[in-house]
């Protein structure tokens, strides 16, 4: 099964494209819009990036498995990952994590089997200064505590927040 952009998707590309000097440096936003678009970043994923921005396969998959903000298998509804880094896990993270891990019954990059969340351990979120730090989808919750999170997981499967 082969992956396709839609004329709407490939005018909303030509913008991104037009932001920078050439098509290779569209990489990493394509390759956002691709992951929104498709839910992850698949092999027929990249090569579609690749034929969109008339780039070698090979440099779009080298972009998409460095980085470790692109999915390469299907996540949850709510994808959280929490930083375990060295400030975050000063102030708890670590324990936070633990608690995720006990609550939703899942290990780092396990989905719940009603694929409503998955989690997601990480190195560092940019967000030191507000420690500890969790992202879900692409949403910061900083200053976080186990309380917090409890809240804030009960309120997503309430579906009461956006994220």
């Amino acid at each position: 099964m082969s992956l396709r952009f839609t004329e709407q998707d490939m005018q909303n590309i030509e913008v991104i494209c037009q932001r920078y000097p050439d098509k290779k440096a569209a990489t990493l936003p394509t390759l956002h819009f691709a992951q929104k678009k498709f839910g992850y970043i698949s092999e027929d994923a990249v090569k579609a990036v690749a034929a969109v921005l008339n780039l070698p396969v090979a440099h779009v998959l080298g972009v998409a498995t460095f980085y470790t903000m692109y999915n390469k298998k299907p996540v949850g509804k709510y994808h959280i990952q929490v930083c375990t880094n060295i400030s975050c896990a000063l102030m708890g993270s670590r324990e936070i994590f633990q608690h995720l891990r006990q609550k939703l019954g899942i290990a780092s990059g396990e989905t719940t089997e009603d694929k409503l969340f998955t989690l997601q351990e990480v190195e560092c979120l940019g967000s030191c200064g507000t420690a500890p730090t969790i992202q879900i989808n692409e949403k910061y919750f900083e200053s976080m505590t186990v309380e917090k999170i409890d809240e804030l997981v009960e309120s997503l499967k309430k579906g009461e927040i956006d994220v």
